[in-house]
């Protein structure tokens, strides 16, 4: 989403070759978030440029309807919302069953009590550090006990699950995020996709940043 929409193919390699590690497409059908963004076409057409993995966000409702066409385009994990369907449990079922690895988003003010009956299907917990739809909004303080109280949650039970972070996820917000126990970090205009600089470059120093 925060990449040239005219020059996806080159923000694609101009990422891999920054040392991404995934790459994370928000799709959006002005329904459930206030924005339009793609479909599975730009994801297929993508495809063939890279081996990292596609990381899909699907912020639309009734996600069930697009899991397979999602994942035939080349998406590795598809994330559905548990306001966006009335069935959550079948919806990341379907999404393993189609080959990908299932995730759930939560935003910000929707609690981790929301998931709490489908754990035992999901791979990713995606908080989202901001309300989805829109880039360059402000960080919302208030999620850190939401990951604090998840992490606890993954350890305590031990399970298969990955804490990610979505939203002005930057400098200043990725510490307190690894702090509270996230693992994966969703960049965008705060700090790859910056006014005027090299992707390759904002991606390769925000890499070696996080090595230190």
């Amino acid at each position: 989403m925060c990449a040239d929409q005219a020059n996806l193919g080159a923000a694609v390699q101009a990422l891999e070759a920054g040392g991404a590690d995934m790459l994370h497409f928000d799709v959006m059908d002005g329904d459930f978030v206030p924005n339009f963004t793609f479909g599975p076409q730009i994801i297929s057409g993508l495809r063939p440029l890279t081996r990292l993995p596609f990381d899909t966000h699907l912020m639309v409702r009734h996600p069930e309807r697009y899991i397979d066409m999602f994942v035939d385009a080349g998406s590795d994990i598809l994330t559905v919302h548990p306001e966006a369907t009335d069935h959550l449990q079948r919806a990341l079922t379907l999404i393993r069953r189609a080959g990908a690895k299932a995730g759930v988003a939560l935003n910000p003010a929707t609690p981790l009590s929301a998931i709490k009956h489908v754990l035992d299907v999901v791979d990713v917990v995606v908080l989202m550090t901001v309300n989805p739809g829109f880039a360059g909004q402000a960080f919302v303080p208030a999620v850190l006990p939401k990951i604090r109280a998840l992490s606890r949650l993954v350890r305590r039970h031990r399970l298969p699950i990955q804490i990610a972070v979505d939203g002005n996820i930057g400098p200043k917000t990725i510490p307190l995020c690894l702090e509270a126990g996230a693992e994966i970090l969703v960049c965008g205009t705060s700090s790859i996709f910056l006014p005027n600089a090299d992707i390759t470059e904002t991606t390769r120093r925000l890499k070696g940043s996080l090595a230190v």
